[in-house]
């Protein structure tokens, strides 16, 4: 099958799809064919030749759309690819199309987006997780193999965990930032779906590294992920904090996370107790910072000069106002309002110093953790994917969907979540293994190991065949 076929039928496949999915907000079939044209007529050996990839629609796509999700940015295109997308085209990938998301990556089911909620393709009455549900939908479904999504507290992982995939969250400055369009800049990342260890290996291969153009990134040497994930991971040691195995924890994710931990005890990896205490502040330090990162980061979007401008607007202000009106939904005014108070006069020591004080903790028990063991296990997310809108007026629960994967962005290291189990209902259950920093492939080595001695054994009732 010619690269140009194969790239036809992925694009048929996400057509097909998406009616009942909502996974894509838009399918690139111009683009993908004519680059797929190219490729067929470019002899030059390159790692991810025609291989299709879906691209969160908060990420820069020359000349394609770049909608965050929100109405605000409906029908912009960019006018530069992000860092990490350049490096795709570089590589000889496929870009087919942009996918849903939580409206400025704000969200933890996709359910925010101003262009319809993504549907889980294990069952369509429930979210797929967020914000990057779409693209998490694209590889769950069988369209494409990978997709490039977004994190800032959780938003690979989590949506990985309830699509029964692979996400991957790699260490802050490991790949650029450039091109990702901003949320809060201290914890926003470019992440990885796989439906594969590999899968991620080889995106992760090809998009990490320095960046002139993101003072972020790190000058740290990329290894080669692949050559390492069928290494053995004997001896291997595995710290398990207990404390975050009580309250808020569905039995049954205990139940397959603990089950897990028995596996890798199996492959010869050694369990050992570890302790992070301040762990239990992560949702309230992530949604201090966050959201104050937000309110000066969203003060862009201000009609004057791209996107969504208000009409009948008489002076500047009113058409300020009236555009972040119309133009933003309601989680995006709720956050840009939560962060605007925790950084106003007689708030800020309060509220947001503190947090920065407390993320500095955080940091610091990971560190000592990571001292004694080569990975940290936890779950992914407290419950299995739940019905579409039954979190919608309790920011608070929804909000608490993060709880397993905020500090890990708080404290800059990497994460992986790989699939552990079904649910009573057949819903997927994903185990979370963070790394010490630049520890990319030891993750992907533990994760790799574990899918292939116990793989799920079951696909969504919606995949593409």
């Amino acid at each position: 099958m010619t690269i140009r076929e194969k790239i036809e039928k992925t694009l048929d496949n996400a057509e097909k799809l998406n009616g009942e999915l909502n996974s894509f907000l838009s399918i690139e079939r111009d683009y993908a064919t004519k680059r797929a044209d190219e490729l067929e007529n470019d002899s030059e050996e390159k790692s991810l030749r025609g291989v299709a990839i879906a691209v969160k629609d908060n990420i820069c796509t020359k000349d394609l759309q770049t909608t965050c999700g929100s109405y605000i940015l409906n029908n912009y295109k960019a006018h530069y690819d992000a860092t990490a997308v350049k490096k795709l085209n570089d590589a000889g990938a496929v870009i087919v199309g942009k996918t849903n998301m939580d409206e400025f990556a704000m969200g933890s089911s996709n359910e925010s987006s101003a262009f319809g909620t993504v549907k889980n393709p294990w069952d369509r009455t429930r979210v797929p997780g967020g914000s990057s549900g779409g693209s998490a939908v694209a590889v769950a479904s069988g369209v494409v193999r990978a997709s490039l999504g977004s994190e800032t507290g959780g938003s690979v992982r989590q949506p990985a965990s309830l699509c029964g995939i692979v996400g991957l969250k790699p260490t802050y400055g490991r790949i650029s930032r450039f091109g990702l369009v901003a949320f809060a800049s201290s914890l926003d990342q470019i992440g990885i779906f796989g439906q594969t260890s590999k899968d991620a290996a080889d995106v992760l291969g090809v998009t990490a590294g320095r960046d002139a153009n993101d003072s972020t990134t790190a000058d740290v040497a990329v290894p080669d992920y692949a050559a390492t994930l069928d290494n053995d991971i004997k001896g291997k040691k595995i710290g398990v904090p207990r404390a975050l195995f009580g309250e808020g924890l569905d039995d049954e994710i205990r139940h397959a996370v603990e089950k897990s931990i028995d596996n890798y005890k199996s492959l010869g990896a050694e369990i050992v107790d570890v302790e992070l205490p301040y762990a239990k502040y992560g949702i309230a330090v992530y949604y201090i910072i966050a959201t104050a990162e937000a309110s000066s980061n969203l003060a862009r979007f201000d009609g004057v000069r791209y996107g969504f401008r208000a009409e009948d607007a008489h002076e500047l202000r009113e058409m300020y106002r009236k555009t972040r009106e119309e133009g933003f939904g309601a989680e995006v005014k709720r956050r840009i309002m939560l962060g605007t108070y925790v950084l106003s006069s007689g708030y800020y020591d309060a509220y947001y110093s503190k947090a920065q004080k407390v993320r500095a903790l955080v940091k610091k028990d990971y560190e000592k953790a990571f001292n004694t063991c080569d990975a940290i296990l936890t779950p992914t997310s407290p419950s299995v994917a739940f019905k579409i809108g039954e979190k919608s007026d309790d920011p608070l629960a929804m909000y608490l969907s993060d709880i397993y994967t905020v500090s890990a962005n708080l404290a800059g290291i990497p994460g992986i979540s790989v699939p552990c189990g079904l649910s009573s209902e057949g819903l997927p259950i994903g185990t979370q293994l963070l790394g010490n920093f630049w520890s990319e492939d030891v993750l992907l080595n533990l994760a790799n190991i574990y899918e292939k001695e116990f793989p799920l054994g079951a696909k969504p009732k919606i995949f593409a065949e």
